[in-house]
């Protein structure tokens, strides 16, 4: 029988978060784990401040992993990516992720890509 423990709160900050919505989901090797809960704007350092509900059994989040912003397949919906660390420390309730990747801004790609740079 699983334990009805309540969820717990994470966060991450980004400078870009893409199709990024409430309610799309956080993966750990392709199983989800949780799910976003917010994004709202970090008003002192402009980034999208990303507040997230993990599941409350994946307790043991190295505290040195990174949330990295992914979509499924070409053109599918985005969700947030747990690149796990190595440190015996785990994230907890409250924490924010201190390593980030922003979702990549395929517009910006493709004009860089055009103009050579």
């Amino acid at each position: 029988p699983t334990s009805r423990r309540p969820p717990y709160t994470l966060y991450a900050n980004f400078n870009y978060t893409g199709g990024l919505t409430p309610r799309c989901k956080v993966a750990m090797a392709g199983v989800t784990v949780g799910s976003i809960e917010s994004i709202t704007l970090d008003r002192d350092t402009f980034q999208a401040r990303v507040t997230m509900s993990i599941h409350a059994e994946v307790d043991n989040i190295p505290a040195d992993s990174a949330a990295v912003i992914r979509t499924s397949g070409l053109l599918g919906e985005q969700y947030i990516d747990i690149s796990i660390g190595a440190e015996m420390a785990s994230l907890n309730e409250g924490d924010t992720f201190y390593s980030t990747q922003s979702a990549m801004n395929l517009e910006r790609l493709v004009s860089n890509f055009a103009s050579g740079r």
